[in-house]
């Protein structure tokens, strides 16, 4: 996989549910990377690591060469925040801001990249589902072998 230098080009947020409030308003939409750290939880390490791997897009500069992001940076660290949950592993994310950023004609290898997340997350919800059921069982088997022995 490459990572490709990007121009200067805002993606819309791909969120399928509303996004949290943003701290400021549109328009007043300007954060430091110290106040996007706090709002996300992630590092500036990582922030700088994600912008610097083609994971965010571009991200505007101050006169003075600070970072600039905005509310929709903070939608789209929302989203690959989701992602990241799901396990993608990130050369995929990756993978997905590219063909975000080349624009509507790679729709459909989006949706495959996500339709290939979305088995394997309800593979493993199954697999949790298997294992709840198994530590299910053995709590109660205690709860009933506890009670039995308090009886006698």
């Amino acid at each position: 996989m490459t990572v490709t230098e990007t121009a200067p080009v805002r993606t819309a947020s791909c969120a399928t549910q509303p996004p949290r409030a943003h701290p400021r308003p549109e328009g007043q939409d300007h954060y430091t990377i110290s106040e996007v750290a706090a709002h996300t939880g992630l590092t500036a390490y990582t922030l700088r690591w994600y912008e610097r791997i083609g994971l965010m897009p571009y991200v505007g500069r101050s006169h003075t060469g600070q970072r600039r992001f905005r509310n929709s940076d903070l939608d789209w660290l929302a989203f690959v925040g989701k992602l990241r949950l799901t396990g993608m592993p990130v050369a995929d994310m990756v993978r997905y801001a590219e063909l975000l950023r080349e624009g509507e004609h790679t729709f459909e290898e989006r949706q495959e990249l996500l339709e290939s997340t979305r088995r394997d997350v309800r593979k493993r919800i199954a697999e949790l589902r298997d294992t709840l059921a198994v530590l299910d069982y053995k709590i109660d088997f205690y709860a009933d072998a506890r009670r039995a022995s308090e009886r006698a």
